[in-house]
């Protein structure tokens, strides 16, 4: 009998050890209990179409019922996250990856040296100054201090024609509205001048004061989500009140534009810039010295042409016209007509997605599949030279005054920190200027790209990263992040937060959907409007082609995008529930019916279309996440983040979703929002809450795709 139950407790111990993977990987339901959310009855009416929208009242993000509602939902997600056994481990190692130095190019002001550096765990990152090269940096500016909770952010926004000032934006709580403050450089002191109610605009010097946008004060009870109108260009005299600020140029037929101001190097054009919206600008000039009306340049919203430089009576100008993939021309000023334009670098099928001009040369900036080239130029467009960069990934920089001889420029990669480099003009040679210190090694890991047949047969781009050797058994983590609008191009960078995806196992993906601007104009215009449905059957392909071949599996799949991005994530999972495990719709765009009444929303609509037009309506209508959700359907486990000061995307976005996807859902899975307080959309955002959000996301990721969290420490 002993031998008997020895035999039979060694069959039970091989059982056990057989089924150990699949009972390891069912990870504990936690129970959610979501906070009641009144229904208050309202109707939208759309032309002849009717629209409930029950949860309108949560538009006011100021009431106090919105108030109470967000903290009862946070107290609600943060009692869900806690539970996660390996929460704190996580925010652990990721704080271990982020704790590394942080600089930025140095900006050159006469003799001085501006950078930006983190020690590797400040809130924000501290302006420095140096004198020279081999100049001892010095502490020009410390955000850190201007706050308790590090949610001042500063930036630099122009320096005077003579090198004495340098001009910054203050920025609280991650709001878009910015204060315009004056240091006086070699005095280490502010001036008495302060620029209130500046939004989408740096600072233009010339002379004895500097051009800004700004719009109108606005009102206080709603200054974080009512229609941003009449954004208009002002001058500012040093030593004078904003009061006295002249009016430059405001366009009252149509209070929807944006504008942007730029003068040349040579102090001879102002440059005006108006937008109707997101996509395609006109260009406007006049004397700098003149008091007149600007002249036009290019009218029409159709294309982008940026004036890169003022060189005997002509522009350099970086067009689309008549070349989707851009090209470089020169536009006589006494011969504007296209007939005599002369061109300079002409299309490639390469993207050409800028130009700058430094030393007396031009660096043209490619993309090609989604990977950096820099080319040497002369000012003719002769003697093309290739500058070598470290890698495939991406680079940025090159940009600086006709007399400057080095410049700085910086490249990345998936697993390549920023690193920067002093490039010299007239040799033709780079050096490290500063490189960031591993806390990882990125031998074990594998940067690679792919390219997989979307819907309707486009082929299209995706970025893999995951440890060498990974077994292609579907039994891996998957977080595949996309974007795809408004001609944005997403290139390789790094993230720490993705070292500790790839420490465990997972794989993270990075998708270059149409809508984006990885391959031109044409490229973006296939998904936008009435072709958005393109960036979503993207994305969802994208999704297949990591299951089909053994990357992962639909229960171990994420997917995550901000913005844009987190419209398409919710696209994609109210279009495709059953095809990803979780869902991360950060600060997304989620009621394309109504996104058009907030803030700077309006100007999204050349990108998007508009409710308001019944022409565009109907296509709105069918992927509009908030719209799309249905009674009773099995949604991923989903975390919406917001922030409760995002005045780009207002919350209402998040929280009206979040509450019809709570009502909706069918599942024990969890549907959560996270509000983040005294932050804004992204930008100024501080290191403490982005690596507690990034802890947060990284839990609920790993734990809803059952997947072992096994690789926490160094």
């Amino acid at each position: 009998m002993k031998n008997r139950l020895t035999f039979f407790s060694l069959l039970l111990f091989i059982f056990s050890c057989q089924n150990e993977k699949t009972d390891r990987m069912k990870n504990p339901t936690i129970p959610v209990e979501y906070p009641n959310t009144e229904k208050k009855e309202h109707t939208d009416t759309y032309g002849a179409n009717e629209v409930r929208d029950d949860y309108h009242w949560l538009e006011d993000d100021r009431a106090p019922e919105v108030e109470d509602w967000v903290v009862q939902q946070n107290q609600t997600t943060r009692g869900y996250l806690d539970k996660i056994p390996f929460r704190q481990a996580i925010e652990d190692r990721y704080r271990e990856l982020y704790d590394y130095p942080k600089l930025s190019s140095p900006y050159r002001v006469g003799d001085y040296y501006f950078f930006y550096k983190n020690d590797g765990l400040q809130n924000q990152s501290v302006i420095y100054i140096q004198h020279g090269l081999d100049g001892e940096p010095e502490v020009f500016i410390d955000p850190n201090t201007l706050s308790k909770n590090g949610t001042v952010a500063i930036s630099l926004a122009g320096s005077s024609v003579d090198n004495r000032y340098l001009s910054y934006l203050r920025q609280e709580a991650g709001s878009d509205w910015a204060e315009v403050h004056v240091m006086d450089i070699a005095a280490r002191q502010e001036l008495p001048d302060v620029i209130e109610h500046v939004k989408f605009s740096g600072t233009t010097w010339f002379k004895d004061g500097f051009y800004y946008c700004r719009f109108p004060d606005p009102d206080e009870n709603a200054k974080f989500s009512a229609a941003n109108q009449y954004h208009s260009v002002y001058y500012h005299q040093l030593g004078s009140g904003q009061d006295q600020d002249e009016l430059i140029y405001r366009d009252e037929e149509n209070p929807n534009f944006t504008m942007g101001i730029d003068i040349t190097e040579d102090e001879q054009y102002l440059i005006l810039t108006k937008s109707s919206g997101t996509d395609g600008f006109e260009t406007w000039y006049r004397p700098a010295d003149a008091t007149g009306p600007f002249m036009p340049l290019f009218t029409g919203f159709a294309h982008k042409n940026s004036i890169i430089d003022h060189d005997q009576d002509a522009f350099l100008v970086h067009t689309d016209i008549d070349a989707p993939k851009y090209r470089l021309i020169r536009v006589a000023l006494n011969r504007p007509e296209p007939e005599n334009w002369k061109e300079i670098i002409p299309e490639t099928e390469d993207l050409l997605q800028g130009v700058s001009s430094a030393g007396g040369k031009l660096f043209a900036d490619y993309l090609k599949d989604v990977t950096t080239r820099v080319y040497q130029f002369e000012r003719d467009g002769s003697g093309k030279k290739e500058i070598r960069l470290p890698g495939l990934g991406s680079a940025g920089g090159f940009y600086g005054k006709k007399d400057y001889q080095q410049l700085f420029y910086t490249y990345t990669s998936f697993l390549y920190p920023p690193t920067i480099f002093l490039f010299d003009i007239t040799s033709g040679s780079s050096k490290p200027f500063f490189e960031t210190p591993l806390k990882y090694n990125p031998e074990e890991f594998t940067e690679e790209q792919v390219f997989y047949t979307s819907k309707d047969g486009t082929r299209v781009p995706m970025f893999l990263v995951h440890r060498k050797g990974l077994a292609l058994d579907g039994q891996n983590p998957a977080f595949l992040y996309g974007y795809g609008g408004f001609n944005i191009s997403l290139t390789p960078y790094f993230s720490p937060m993705r070292i500790l995806i790839l420490e465990n196992d997972g794989v993270f993906a990075l998708a270059n959907l149409r809508g984006g601007g990885e391959y031109g104009e044409e490229w973006h215009r296939a998904g936008m409007l009435d072709k958005k449905q393109n960036v979503f059957d993207d994305f969802i392909a994208a999704a297949e082609f990591l299951i089909d071949t053994g990357f992962t599996s639909k229960d171990k799949l994420a997917i995550s995008g901000g913005s844009n991005g987190g419209l398409l994530v919710g696209a994609a999972m109210t279009q495709r529930p059953d095809l990803f495990a979780v869902a991360f719709p950060a600060v997304g765009v989620l009621d394309m019916l109504r996104y058009q009444k907030f803030t700077i929303g309006h100007a999204w609509a050349v990108e998007y279309g508009s409710s308001d037009n019944p022409e565009q309506y109907p296509y709105l209508k069918a992927y509009s996440p908030l719209h799309n959700l249905k009674d009773g359907v099995h949604y991923p486990s989903t975390l919406v983040t917001t922030g409760d000061h995002d005045d780009r995307v207002v919350p209402a976005h998040s929280f009206k979703f979040a509450a019809r996807l709570q009502e909706a859902h069918q599942g024990e899975n969890p549907v959560l929002i996270r509000i983040e307080t005294d932050a804004g959309h992204g930008a100024g955002k501080p290191t403490g809450k982005i690596i507690e959000e990034g802890a947060d996301v990284l839990s609920f990721f790993f734990y809803n795709t059952n997947s072992p969290v096994k690789y926490l420490k160094g």
